[in-house]
């Protein structure tokens, strides 16, 4: 008598997709991307004395920290604040002491969106049973990432690979270098058989520079903003709402698919899989 017993996760079949490598802040964990944008607006109001807005804080998001300041101070409608409280543009020496103070403000705080969202936890051990190696790479730089990653180990997330946006010389998005470092480190034969996901423009620039499928979430993420409390309490108009103004954002950097949250990713897999037997490519 055969006593062996299966079940959907042995009889699952080996993937033609080797890696899918996810943003962390409102893809996997911290919906709605609370983490950095709260901790931008009381950067630059304990520095400088300075207000910006969440959707101001909001308008860079995806890219190094660093990098994020300097784009706020760029917008027209925070140069113009700027210069009306300081008689000058935001300059180097601004950028560099408001991320000084932006660092231990998030070391501090970003241990209280670590835990993932939704059904994260099960799509990724799923990729895992069918054989699919699990990146990331973030906008954080790597003093604030370890916190983080450390936190989410706690809650079951263990990605194969994480890459901080301070780790390589020219890591920053949206040049393809931390998702290309991911590809290296995993050992990716094709990076045309790795997906990335993503909630933000220069997170999807830097996968398509890369080579990769790209997959943009709409609304778990920076773009619509919402809280998770919001998001379940949200009727299908509201939700529809949420969703045209991401997808206007993130229409801009061409992403090959776009879906509300992690918990969709399954579909996309399966379609890309097709794509990729049938010989396309990103």
């Amino acid at each position: 008598m055969n006593n062996k017993i299966q079940n959907k996760e042995t009889d699952k079949k080996k993937s033609v997709v080797e890696a899918v490598i996810f943003d962390w802040a409102g893809t996997v964990v911290d919906f709605g991307s609370f983490a950095p944008t709260t901790i931008f607006v009381e950067a630059f109001q304990k520095e400088y004395d300075f207000t910006i807005t969440i959707a101001e804080a909001r308008v860079p998001m995806g890219l190094g920290k660093w990098d994020h300041i300097k784009a706020v101070g760029e917008l027209d409608s925070v140069n113009q604040r700027w210069l009306t409280q300081f008689g000058t543009s935001m300059n180097k020496a601004n950028i560099d002491q408001i991320y000084q103070r932006f660092i231990p403000l998030q070391k501090s705080k970003v241990i209280d969106h670590a835990q993932p969202i939704l059904n994260a936890l099960n799509v990724i051990n799923d990729l895992k049973v069918q054989g699919i190696k699990i990146g990331s790479c973030t906008g954080y730089p790597r003093e604030v990432i370890d916190i983080l990653s450390q936190a989410a180990a706690e809650y079951g997330y263990q990605p194969d690979c994480i890459v901080a946006t301070d780790d390589l010389a020219h890591g920053g998005r949206p040049a393809p270098f931390m998702a290309l470092k991911n590809v290296i480190d995993l050992g990716v034969s094709n990076v045309a058989h790795c997906i990335k996901v993503d909630d933000s423009t220069p997170g999807i620039y830097e996968s398509n520079n890369a080579g990769m499928w790209t997959v943009a979430l709409l609304l778990s993420g920076n773009e619509a903003g919402l809280t998770y409390q919001q998001y379940k309490e949200a009727d299908d108009k509201a939700l529809n709402k949420a969703r045209q103004k991401a997808r206007l954002v993130l229409t801009k950097s061409n992403p090959h698919y776009m879906i509300d949250t992690i918990d969709d990713l399954p579909g996309i897999l399966v379609d890309i899989e097709k794509r990729l037997i049938a010989g396309e490519r990103p």
